[in-house]
């Protein structure tokens, strides 16, 4: 099934919003800001080629910038 996103502006908000969502029996879940960088990591890597390969020079070189 799909997901909706919200980002309240506010706690006060965010504690309107959840509650709403309870009062509706619609199941919902409060992230992290780490959780949800942590999910836009692992979007990013699903897109990633895996095919091309990168040297290690170029991996340090990057670091090293």
């Amino acid at each position: 099934m799909e997901s909706i996103v919200i980002n309240p502006k506010s706690k006060d908000e965010a504690k309107f919003t959840t509650d709403l969502l309870q009062r509706m029996n619609i199941s919902s879940k409060v992230i992290t800001e780490d959780e949800k960088e942590d999910f836009g990591l692992l979007m990013m890597m699903k897109e990633v080629d895996r095919n091309e390969k990168v040297s290690r020079e170029e991996v340090m070189k990057k670091l090293n910038s």
